[in-house]
């Protein structure tokens, strides 16, 4: 691939911080498009966020999704993705893309896999077939999927391993590894000429002086992103604050930042307040599979049989397909085209396909939504006065 030197590559624009807090609001220019920060990124695994075609995924206001390198190298293949010029085309997908490096997919293989100076020795969960991962390899699928965003290859720092805490020196040992790896992707990125934007990842797990390291060492090596990885990997909630609060605010004011695998609404509007431009989880998704919604007041449980022959949408508050149907409007303002909770109910009891796809929109819309209204607060200056609202509301209950 050559370079284009008239694509932006990537441009962080800070457009207002919040004077009591490290929150942020941001643009974000990058090769397919401008995204808005804060922003919560959907996770589209296979090439496809589960249940949700790409129009309804535009129309809910998603501005860049993500993809992930391990699983499309091992299906449909580089070979298949290179025919189709890449990830965007593939999936019909016009706006920003972000791919993660393999590194924690390699990480949850665990006894399946052998870790190196070079790389990552595996079994393919696919086939079986002998792999191995190096931060270059993953340089060169990544530039095959030609993704806006390309993740460094690093190592997943564990919290616990068989009832064993990493302790520091090992958590150090995994650090020091990833910021190895960190070169070598740079140095591969660079002779690959890859057009988009490469983000290191911060380690060194629970221990904030490892943390400060990775950092000061990944800001010497001019990254044009930042991202802090190793957390939400099993180690207690309190940790992970601890974590999130710590870490953001010290990377580069000027470049943007993104935690990786996070959270619940209540970690994301956290994590806005330490100063996070972006975010990822599986959690809107997976558990709308699992039938639990989240709403405004509280999350639902569809499963309950309290909700057997309740009439109310999910939310009738929220203006997604499921609550509130073609017109885009809540029930609260005369709309009654949404989807009951008890429609829900019966198609989870049933096992209808309907019934998650129609969860994850929701979800989907939710967070999404939550991120709107947490960068309008932000332009407002009404930033902590929202916060107070949003924990008010959550805890109030559906």
């Amino acid at each position: 691939m050559t370079a284009t030197t008239s694509l932006p590559r990537l441009k962080f624009e800070l457009l207002k911080t919040d004077p009591a807090s490290h929150a942020r609001r941001g643009t974000l220019t990058l090769n397919h498009g401008v995204v808005q920060t804060p922003i919560f990124m959907p996770v589209g695994t296979y090439g496809t966020v589960k249940g949700v075609m790409p129009r309804s995924l535009e129309e809910m206001g998603a501005q860049i999704i993500l993809g992930n390198t391990f699983h499309l190298w091992m299906r449909p293949g580089l070979d298949v993705m290179a025919s189709f010029g890449g990830l965007h085309p593939f999936e019909k997908w016009n706006k920003p893309i972000l791919t993660d490096s393999g590194g924690f997919q390699v990480w949850s293989l665990g006894a399946m896999r052998k870790i190196s100076e070079e790389g990552v020795k595996f079994a393919s969960p696919v086939n079986g077939d002998k792999l191995f991962l190096t931060p270059e390899v993953s340089m060169q699928i990544q530039t095959v999927l030609n993704s806006d965003i390309v993740m460094q290859f690093d190592e997943c720092t564990p919290y616990d391993t068989k009832g064993h805490i990493t302790t520091e020196a090992e958590a150090r040992i995994s650090m020091e590894l990833s910021l190895r790896w960190a070169r070598r992707c740079q140095h591969e990125f660079a002779r690959l000429e890859n057009p988009n934007a490469l983000f290191g990842i911060v380690q060194g797990g629970m221990f904030e002086n490892l943390r400060e390291e990775s950092l000061a060492a990944l800001v010497e090596m001019d990254f044009p992103g930042y991202a802090i990885g190793g957390v939400s990997v099993g180690e207690p909630k309190e940790e992970m604050l601890h974590i999130m609060g710590h870490t953001p605010h010290r990377l580069p004011a000027n470049k943007p930042r993104y935690l990786m695998g996070v959270g619940t609404p209540e970690d994301l509007v956290q994590g806005v307040a330490d100063g996070v431009d972006m975010f990822d989880c599986v959690m809107p998704t997976r558990n709308a599979r699992n039938g639990t919604l989240f709403t405004r007041f509280g999350d639902l449980k569809m499963r309950n049989a309290r909700h057997k022959n309740d009439p109310q949408p999910i939310d009738p508050s929220c203006t997604c397909h499921a609550c509130a149907g073609t017109s885009g409007v809540s029930w609260n303002d005369g709309g009654r085209e949404g989807f009951s909770r008890a429609y829900l109910h019966h198609l989870d009891r049933c096992a209808e396909m309907l019934g998650p796809m129609l969860a994850t929109i929701h979800n989907l819309h939710y967070y999404l939504n939550l991120m709107r209204e947490i960068r309008e607060s932000l332009e407002a200056g009404t930033f902590t006065e929202f916060r107070a609202q949003f924990k008010s509301e959550r805890a109030r209950g559906v």
